[in-house]
Formats: C-alpha cells, structure tokens, sequence
C-alpha cells in the first residue's frame, strides 16, 4: 500500500525563518515512529516589524494566501503569528479560521485552518492548563495584548516576560539556549504548565525536554501547540518525539 503524503500549508510573515523549521523538524521527527510522511508548502504576507499596525495590515493579504494554497490542495493550513491575531482582539482566532476556512472551500479545495493563537489557547486546555506563565518576545504593549488574549479564554497569565524585540528577524535570532535561565526567573511553582515561547518566531524546540526537566513542569509553545492542532485536524496520532507534553502521546 501507498503511504499516504500529507501536504501541509502555512501562511507565514515574510521575515518568519522559525515555522518553516520548527514544525517540519517536529514533524519529520514523527516519521521515526509512525508511517505517514508530509509535505511544506507556504505563502507569505508582508511583515518585518512586529508593530501594531504593521500586523494588522499584515493579516488583510492572510484571505490570498489561504486561497493560493488551496491551489495547492493542501490538507491543512496554519496561520503561523500569534500576535497578529491576537492584537485583533478577544477570540479573533475563531472569526480568522472560519473567513480562511471559506476561502479554500469557495476554491473547491476545502481545508482545516488553524491559526497558532487558537492552537495555544486550545493546547492549553487540552493539557487542563488553567494557570500558566509565559515567555514572549514582543514590546510590553503586545505583550500585553496577548496577556489579555490568554486570560478572555478562561487561562490565568500567573506571570511573564516580554523580551521587548520589534524586530521579526531579531526575534528569529534569539538564541533558544537563552530560555532556560528566563523560565527558572519565572514563578512558576504554581502554574499549570509553562508556554516557553507565545511566538511562532522565536526559536524554542531545542530546548523544550531541558526545561521540563527543570521545572517539572509540561512545556508548550506556540510552533508544539500548532503542530498538535494540524495533526489532529488531520484525524492522525498527535505525537512527536522531543516535542514536550502535549505531543507525548499523553492527549
């Protein structure tokens, strides 16, 4: 028998380096354990600083791409920026998925949409998370923004950093060995679970099983938190080796 080749769709800002890597990576990692193989197609919206309007304008060219890759009859999209959603307003993730969602189905090429906001919050829930700390690169006022976001879903932002870089590159050039040290200044002693990275650019995977190991804590990130939204959407087992808590197999 043929396996089966997923194809998967990403709508990505034009200065993102990190999704085209980080879920690939988790994804190919899965390889090593179950039989279905996949596939990375984007299209891309202009953004360089990650800045209020600059995101907002960003997600107006997000209805194109969905459609460009529904040429591609993909089976599965993720709207791969956290912030640009969430700095939409409250519960915004639901209105993006469904207008995206029509435009692959007006192209006869219907495909799920998950955008990596609603992949977050959703994570968390699955996990019973229901207090968390976060870590997130962007200035204070978007930082706040996704503050606010996290807590209208029903999920206590206990405590957090933003690490305050405009820039999209800069923030792909964090280094992940960096994250250790700002998680364990965190108080997470009561929290639920940890979100090591409430940014798809921000580099984390490397080192999710580190900071676990840490803080005894579950770990997610946006890029983990997406990866298990797609695979579900594609009714297939949401598991990958490395990939913290809730790709264990737990959930």
């Amino acid at each position: 028998m043929k396996t089966k080749i997923y194809r998967i769709g990403q709508i990505v800002p034009s200065s993102n380096v990190t999704m085209e890597t980080e879920i690939p990576a988790m994804l190919q990692a899965r390889q090593l354990l179950r039989p279905e193989r996949f596939c990375f197609h984007s299209s891309r919206m202009r953004m360089k600083t990650v800045s209020k309007d600059e995101l907002a304008s960003m997600d107006e060219q997000s209805d194109r791409c969905a459609l460009e890759l529904s040429d591609a009859r993909v089976d599965v999209i993720g709207y791969a920026c956290l912030v640009a959603i969430m700095a939409m307003g409250r519960g915004y993730h639901r209105r993006s998925q469904e207008r995206l969602h029509r435009c692959t189905a007006a192209n006869d090429a219907a495909a799920p949409v998950i955008t990596s906001a609603g992949a977050l919050v959703d994570g968390l829930k699955v996990m019973g998370a229901k207090r968390i700390v976060l870590i997130a690169p962007y200035v204070r006022a978007l930082t706040d923004l996704v503050v606010d976001y996290i807590a209208a879903e029903g999920i206590e932002v206990m405590d957090h950093v933003a690490l305050e870089i405009p820039n999209n590159l800069d923030v792909a050039a964090h280094d992940p060995a960096r994250l250790p040290a700002i998680a364990a200044g965190l108080n997470y002693e009561d929290a639920d679970a940890i979100v090591l990275s409430a940014c798809v650019q921000m580099p984390s995977l490397p080192v999710v099983p580190q900071v676990e190991a840490m803080t005894g804590k579950p770990v997610l990130t946006a890029a983990i938190a997406t990866t298990y939204a797609m695979l579900r959407a594609m009714d297939l087992e949401a598991i990958a080796p490395g990939a913290g808590a809730l790709l264990s197999g737990a959930y």
